[in-house]
């Protein structure tokens, strides 16, 4: 059915249930889709109570009317199709709801007098068959949002949604590992340790999609500022040290001999962080070592060493892509490691440096690279 089409039989569908409404039609409740049509002015009616009046009274009767119709083709076994629907109404919750209403009304005496079950029952089927197509058509508008012009803002949508929650998490986590819920055991503070890594490499994941499809060097937006390298190196330990714990790894980290520093402090943090939990989740047994040696008063040398497996050859053309292919042609899966390594590389060479990466398999792997941070002469 064309979408003029079914605007039509929606609006035919409007001026039944107002019909209905008014009390002309005496005789629709006597009738198998009677009970359908005072089913769904009955959810009309009572929507403002059950949903607390989150939406306005004319989106929902669109709403509703539009499924009363799609339920209409269904029994006569045509093609369900959805007109543009409000955004606002919760359109499955709204089906569930005339599902409701129609299986009171078919009890109804007066109701249940004339009307077959067989009937009763092919209306409930048609429901779970536009429940499907909503399904199938919440799918397919999805997957064109996510193929569509509009696609990159989807995602970056979806990322904020994820460290709202995440955040809260995060918070609650951090004050009760300082004691604000009181004295904790060894294995509580082990344990609050895990959920606040755990919840902060989810926020460190969504924040990198974000950051790469807002370019990627949103982080050196503001000039360069003094800043200390050890309270660089201190934070990423705060958040490695419980992952390295639970894997018996060592964690170290040597600062430079001048700590005070002009550069971008937030751009160090993101690479530092994201070297280093790569190197922890691949290694299994061992050290991973952060180390910031001073080449010259100016020059700094960065690298994340590992004792882990290493990074086949064949992941080597592609280590900096979030989408990495498998084994199969033309088949890909979504690394995170290469999402967060991509994000490195585009900071550090926007900070004039470059990532390099020395490897060995089961042995382990180095990356490095080199940034001017002057020395600095007061924060």
């Amino acid at each position: 059915m064309s979408p003029s089409r079914t605007q039509k039989s929606v609006s035919r569908a409007t001026a039944v249930i107002d019909q209905a409404a008014r009390g002309a039609d005496a005789s629709a409740p006597s009738t198998v889709w009677g009970a359908v049509i005072a089913a769904a002015q009955d959810v009309c009616a009572e929507w403002p109570h059950t949903e607390h009046g989150a939406t306005s009274a004319a989106d929902v009767r669109v709403t509703v009317t539009a499924l009363t119709e799609c339920v209409r083709q269904a029994c006569n076994g045509d093609a369900t199709t959805f007109p543009a629907l409000p955004p606002f109404v919760p359109v499955r919750r709204a089906l569930e709801l005339l599902r409701r209403a129609f299986l009171e009304r078919a009890e109804a005496p007066d109701v249940r007098s004339v009307v077959d079950a067989g009937s009763v029952l092919d209306v409930i089927k048609a429901m779970e068959r536009v429940q499907d197509a909503l399904d199938d058509d919440a799918a397919h508008r999805f997957a064109a949002r996510l193929s569509g012009e509009d696609a990159q803002q989807l995602v970056v949508e979806m990322a904020h949604d994820m460290r709202s929650p995440l955040g809260s998490i995060l918070i609650l986590a951090e004050r009760l590992r300082y004691g604000s819920g009181g004295t904790l055991t060894p294995i509580q503070e082990r344990q609050l340790g895990l959920v606040y890594s755990a919840a902060f490499g989810l926020s460190a994941l969504a924040g990198d999609v974000i950051e790469l499809a807002r370019g990627g060097t949103t982080l050196m937006d503001q000039p360069p500022m003094p800043f200390l390298v050890s309270d660089v190196l201190q934070s990423i330990m705060d958040i490695l040290r419980p992952m390295a714990e639970e894997k018996r790894l060592i964690v170290r980290c040597v600062g430079p001999e001048a700590d005070l520093r002009v550069g971008y402090q937030a751009a160090l943090n993101r690479v530092l962080l994201n070297l280093a939990t790569n190197a922890i989740k691949f290694t299994n047994v061992g050290t991973v070592d952060v180390v910031c040696k001073q080449l010259d008063r100016s020059r700094v040398e960065f690298s994340v060493k590992d004792t882990g497996r290493g990074i086949p050859t064949h992941v080597m053309s592609n280590l900096f892509e979030a989408f990495r292919q498998r084994q199969i042609t033309g088949d890909y899966a979504f690394s995170s490691a290469g999402l967060g390594l991509s994000i490195c590389k585009k900071l550090i060479v926007a900070m004039g440096g470059e990532l390099g990466v020395d490897t060995e398999l089961e042995k382990g792997t180095r990356f490095h690279f080199v940034l001017d941070l002057p020395q600095g002469s007061r924060l």
